[in-house]
């Protein structure tokens, strides 16, 4: 998984689920198993333990990865399995009102993060894995490297958070100062940059902009180095502030991205525009987006209403 360049998560998940289908099968070999196991594992999961269907797809993802990758078996009946079908749900949006309540119940590193998200539309990771040499505070531009797909592109950095993005980044510089004084200070860089540029890992411009508190031992790689923000603390404050809001929809940090393509739609910006800031490949991805619009239900006045 790492010479494919899977991420971390995706390591641990796929393990993971290939762990519990062997376990489920009395810790037979896979090559000893084929559809009939895959497929009675897979009923268990939506059956019995009844998860989503995003969950079994999930499943299914890490045994043909099993199958065809680290086993190297090419059976007819892996073409066969079917995945199961995701239901199509409409996104949870917070409105204006309920998305600057959400924020003022907020405070310190976790306020600038869900504002940043909310004012970017960015994806989680993607923000926490920002660095450094990626803001461009000339531009009010901010350049998301290796985004969803490894595409990369470009959104807005919201004036509202210049000052307070820049007092986060010297903060990040003195962490990083003191690391290099410690001894330490060396980021983790994508594929083989680090080999390529050794100095690189060393440069203030590659460090995240959110730094974690303390470092920690690197899993990838065995290293003592500086990690980004932990994404649990950004989860626990948006619950914490949800609640203080009185706001009753569930919402996670992935709802601050729906909301930030629904008010810019609303604000008269074409779906084009949207689809860019947003990364998605196919357009039809951002159309979901567009049941805030005039067309869609809150724009139909109701005949009991007449």
């Amino acid at each position: 998984m790492r010479v494919k360049h899977y991420s971390l998560r995706t390591e641990k998940i796929y393990i993971s689920w290939i762990r519990r289908f062997i376990l489920a099968n009395a810790k037979r070999h896979p090559r000893e198993m084929g559809a009939a196991e895959v497929e009675a594992f897979l009923s268990l999961l939506a059956v019995q333990r009844k998860v989503a269907a995003s969950t079994q797809n999930q499943a299914l993802s890490a045994l043909l990865f099993l199958y065809r990758v680290v086993l190297g078996i090419q059976l007819p009946w892996m073409e066969g399995v079917v995945r199961a079908k995701r239901p199509k749900r409409v996104p949870t949006v917070l409105s204006q009102d309920e998305a600057r309540s959400l924020l003022a119940h907020m405070e310190g590193r976790p306020q600038l993060l869900a504002s940043l998200l909310y004012g970017t539309g960015m994806r989680l990771m993607e923000c926490l894995r920002l660095r450094v040499k990626d803001v461009d505070f000339a531009r009010n531009e901010i350049t998301i490297r290796g985004g969803k797909g490894a595409k990369d592109r470009h959104t807005v950095l919201p004036k509202s958070l210049v000052e307070p993005l820049q007092r986060e980044i010297e903060r990040a510089q003195m962490l990083h100062a003191a690391d290099l004084a410690a001894g330490f200070g060396a980021a983790s860089l994508p594929y083989a940059l680090a080999r390529k540029y050794p100095s690189a890992a060393r440069d203030f411009g590659w460090q995240y902009v959110f730094p974690s508190v303390q470092r920690s031992i690197d899993p990838n790689d065995g290293v003592e180095r500086r990690h980004h923000f932990d994404d649990a603390i950004l989860t626990r404050g948006l619950k914490a502030a949800r609640l203080r809001a009185g706001i009753v929809k569930s919402l996670s940090a992935h709802t601050l991205r729906h909301s930030f393509a629904t008010h810019l739609l609303e604000m008269g910006y074409d779906i084009r525009t949207v689809q860019e800031l947003l990364g998605h490949r196919d357009v039809a991805t951002t159309q979901i987006y567009t049941h805030v619009l005039n067309r869609s239900a809150s724009g139909v006045l109701s005949p009991l209403d007449r």
